[in-house]
């Protein structure tokens, strides 16, 4: 047995987990700091910036680094996260309320959960080609819209790992406040990187053919 190679692997697999839970730390901090409303877009854009110098296996200061670009994105991030928390939640209470009212509201409430999905395989790109490339802030859904459309395996696996972590934190809820905002970000993060990766590599193959 290779005993080296896995406690390598150990080693690594909880410096991971110690930095997801770090980072779902600082983003509910941050967060809550802002009253909510204000602090979620800093945060979340805070947080995928981080994810994505971590993912790159970049060396920072953790909560300095997070403060500095809280504030240097706070009302651009805001612009950017705001209306999509907005519209989810309303998507979501409309959801409730439709399931409430029984049978009847049957094709309502389906066309809401299905509007929702697709909100939500678009969403999983944003905060990724935000911290990953510098657009217009009008650009960032045409181009999260793009790719969800344009790339429907990344996009159903992006949907099945939200929804694994969902689903993990609707069964024990205490993961929402230990890790599983942070295991989202820093996931999605890991993914897109490699899907942004790609789809530049075959950008530039079409461009030389």
């Amino acid at each position: 047995m290779n005993h080296p190679a896995m406690s390598i692997r150990l080693q690594v697999a909880c410096s991971e987990l110690i930095w997801a839970v770090q980072l779902n730390l600082m983003w509910i901090v941050f967060t809550l700091a802002g009253g909510v409303i204000g602090g979620l877009g800093p945060a979340t854009v805070a947080a995928y910036t981080l994810a994505r110098r971590r993912a790159r296996n970049e060396s920072f200061h953790g909560w300095a680094e997070f403060w500095t670009v809280y504030r240097r994105e706070f009302v651009r991030a805001s612009l950017l996260v705001l209306p999509v928390a907005a519209l989810a939640t309303v998507l979501v209470g409309n959801y409730l309320y439709l399931s409430a009212l029984g049978p009847s509201m049957g094709a309502l409430r389906i066309a809401t959960f299905v509007t929702l999905i697709a909100l939500a395989g678009v969403g999983a790109y944003l905060g990724p080609l935000y911290a990953h490339y510098d657009l217009p802030l009008r650009a960032y859904w045409p181009k999260a819209a793009q790719l969800a459309l344009l790339r429907p395996a990344s996009s159903v696996l992006l949907l099945l790992a939200l929804s694994a972590i969902a689903y993990a934190t609707s069964t024990a809820p205490i993961l929402a406040p230990v890790i599983s905002f942070g295991a989202w970000i820093y996931l999605n993060t890991w993914l897109c990187q490699r899907f942004f990766a790609e789809n530049e590599a075959h950008l530039h193959s079409k461009g030389n053919s």
